[in-house]
């Protein structure tokens, strides 16, 4: 009997693989390219001029400037406008003040007074009611005259102290900011509108009108001259709170804002 022996299995050979490539480093696999590569690409996208973004930064800021101070000046113009008015406003209640002040010191005894010129007046009726001839018979009567008239001086001289003077009508043109017609007396001979006729004395206090003269005019005469009109001072120019605009709003003094 024959030993055979089992013939041995052939050896099956490991196919090779391919030798793997080196792993690149942690930096490289990340994105980052190689030197070369980045100077390529920084040739192919350059950075822009930092020259020309500064120009622009600064044309920028001269304008912003300027714009600024147009606005800070158009404010200061406000305020110096707004600060102008304000002292004119500020004169203007100084001056009436000192206005209401003199006319309330000088017009303050003008009830007073009209009641005194109606005192006046009765003297002067009762005086008119005695002639020469009757005084001249009546020794008495005479020396009562002389008292009246005495008490009328005294008090004509008080009523000048104060300024209560009286109107001189008779023989004027009729002014009708003294004067208040009763009635009207044909006469020829004079100008049309003259005063001949006294019924009431008038008086003024100060400037001011305290009671019209109460008079009878003429008609039927020749036509009066024109009245020339008072020409105004050369001095005379308007009184300005500031200097500007004299039309603008609050320039003149006494001007409601």
């Amino acid at each position: 009997m024959t030993d055979t022996k089992p013939d041995p299995k052939p050896e099956t050979e490991t196919p090779t693989e391919p030798a793997a490539e080196p792993e690149a480093p942690e930096d490289m696999a990340q994105g980052d390219m190689a030197p070369d590569d980045a100077a390529q690409v920084d040739l192919e996208i350059p950075e822009p001029p930092q020259a020309h973004r500064e120009e622009g930064e600064g044309a920028s800021d001269e304008g912003a400037a300027a714009a600024r101070v147009a606005e800070l000046l158009v404010e200061v113009d406000t305020l110096k406008d707004r600060l102008l008015r304000q002292v004119a406003e500020t004169e203007n209640l100084r001056r009436r003040a000192q206005r209401e002040k003199e006319d309330a010191s000088k017009y303050a005894i003008a009830n007073f007074a009209r009641e005194m010129v109606g005192v006046a007046d009765n003297l002067r009726r009762a005086l008119d009611s005695v002639d020469g001839e009757t005084r001249s018979a009546d020794a008495s009567l005479d020396s009562l005259a002389t008292g009246v008239e005495m008490t009328e001086r005294a008090m004509l001289a008080a009523f000048d102290k104060v300024g209560i003077t009286r109107i001189e009508a008779e023989g004027k043109l009729f002014d009708h900011n003294l004067h208040e017609a009763m009635f009207e007396v044909p006469n020829p001979e004079v100008p049309a509108g003259t005063v001949v006729t006294v019924m009431e004395t008038g008086y003024v206090l100060a400037d001011r009108l305290l009671r019209p003269a109460r008079v009878g005019v003429a008609r039927g005469g020749p036509k009066p001259e024109p009245r020339a009109e008072a020409e105004p001072a050369p001095d005379a120019k308007a009184s300005t709170a500031y200097e500007g605009d004299p039309s603008a709003k609050g320039a003149n003094l006494d001007e409601e804002l």
